[in-house]
């Protein structure tokens, strides 16, 4: 199996652990009501369901995208250096010839 296809599916694996893990708290702490509705209904696991679905897919998302960030390579390289300068612009006073007349 090539390491990007196990590093998404290690990825997913742990999204949807997160996710499962967040909708038992959102249950077991009762934010806003919603444990009090899923367990008090007769359809309620129609929401937890839901509920782990959805926050498994942008937890796996995000999992994934930061074990992918994680991956590049580091911008350290040695400090300071004897590399070309850039150029400064220095403004330079021109002077312009007046014309006596109109034009």
């Amino acid at each position: 199996m090539p390491k990007l296809v196990r590093l998404y599916i290690e990825s997913v694996a742990l999204g949807f652990a997160v996710a499962a893990a967040f909708t038992g708290g959102l249950m077991w702490l009762d934010v806003a009501g919603i444990g009090h509705l899923v367990l008090g209904s007769d359809i309620g696991w129609v929401a937890a369901a839901m509920l782990v679905v959805f926050n498994g897919i942008v937890f796996a998302a995000v999992q994934f995208a930061f074990r992918i960030m994680s991956m590049a390579d580091s911008d350290e390289g040695p400090k300071g250096g004897h590399g070309a300068r850039e150029p400064v612009l220095v403004p330079v006073t021109v002077h312009v010839p007046q014309r006596n007349g109109r034009r």
